[in-house]
């Protein structure tokens, strides 16, 4: 909930949603799904590697606005999963709540645009490498255990488990 914007002293929340766009493997001989891939995008303001993620219009709801700013960041229409853990963290100066999902693309496709110039479909170990902040590692470890893929060790990638199927 949005921290009151006059009188305690404290600058409202910023409310925002994102999801962790992911695809899964191709099977394999054994019946188990290959590496999921995660998109990850590369944002030219902030010369950064991240999730889609975006700030909630006025009177826009959370499931909305991680939707809207999938589209609008990646370019896919996206089906939301389970929800991931929320962050918070400081954005300029003002605390910032962010609303993650698992999700997967229904259709769509990248095109460069203002906010993203690039996006990387990559297994979760390299995503995590190419991830610019801590936070969003967390959400690939995150997704990785709903889909009950074993955690990423370094030179390994996770595999999902045959029950994802």
């Amino acid at each position: 909930m949005d921290a009151p914007a006059t009188g305690t002293g404290r600058a409202p929340v910023v409310l925002a949603a994102g999801a962790v766009l992911w695809l899964p493997g191709k099977p394999k001989p054994s019946g188990r799904l290959g590496r999921p891939r995660i998109a990850v995008i590369h944002r030219p303001k902030y010369d950064d590697w991240s999730l889609p993620k975006g700030k909630l219009d006025p009177g826009e709801g959370v499931v909305e606005a991680a939707l809207r700013e999938v589209a609008e960041e990646t370019g896919f229409r996206c089906l939301l999963g389970p929800e991931l853990p929320a962050q918070h963290y400081l954005a300029q100066g003002r605390p910032k709540e962010v609303r993650y999902w698992a999700a997967v693309p229904t259709g769509g496709a990248f095109r460069p645009n203002r906010e993203v110039d690039r996006l990387e479909w990559l297994p979760a170990g390299k995503a995590r490498a190419r991830l610019t902040h801590d936070r969003d590692r967390l959400l690939v470890d995150a997704l990785l255990a709903v889909l009950g893929a074993k955690p990423v060790r370094t030179g390994e990638e996770p595999r999902v488990r045959e029950r994802w199927k």
